[in-house]
């Protein structure tokens, strides 16, 4: 199955000149969404992970459903103050400004072995940040997990600079 083909291109949106990737088409299909969780778990499915972290909100789709396969804990990559009880939080760049990311600051024990994922990278700022948190929460990030990744944005090759393994199903040319 080819699942780039269930995956909707909508032109010029959110801005003129952006080529957005929808993803809700993929999971919307009940065979290419259940194709594209088996082919996580078939990747996964004999390394040493303790969690799987989702990058809110279309990472907690995927890894939700990806955790439970693989009989993992999971853990929500937040935006600032979605979060009860104590967090830790992440600050990264956006085009016109700033943003944060939080995790509870119990998610883990420290040394757990855990895998990012989210629906896709292009830029990269978000899933650094997930990495950085996780990381400084004294968890180690195997490695980032993605179904689609835009490499002309260089998302990939920022989270291979800053050390991490990045791995995707598939990628579009072009923003």
């Amino acid at each position: 199955m080819n699942i780039s083909e269930l995956i909707r291109t909508i032109p010029d949106y959110p801005k003129p000149g952006i080529m957005f990737r929808d993803i809700t088409t993929l999971l919307s299909h009940p065979e290419g969404f259940r194709h594209t969780i088996q082919l996580l778990v078939d990747r996964y499915k004999h390394q040493k992970i303790d969690f799987i972290a989702g990058i809110e909100a279309r990472g907690f789709i995927l890894g939700a459903p990806l955790a439970a396969s693989l009989g993992k804990g999971f853990i929500p990559v937040r935006k600032s103050g979605k979060l009860p009880g104590k967090t830790m939080s992440q600050s990264y760049e956006l085009e016109y400004g700033t943003d944060q990311i939080e995790i509870h600051a119990d998610a883990f024990t420290r040394g757990s072995k855990i895998l990012l994922v989210d629906d896709l990278i292009a830029t990269g700022g978000t899933a650094e940040a997930a990495a950085k948190l996780i990381e400084r929460s004294g968890g180690e990030v195997v490695e980032c997990c993605f179904v689609i990744d835009l490499p002309d944005l260089g998302g990939t090759k920022k989270l291979e600079s800053f050390g991490k393994k990045v791995f995707t199903l598939i990628e579009f040319e072009g923003d």
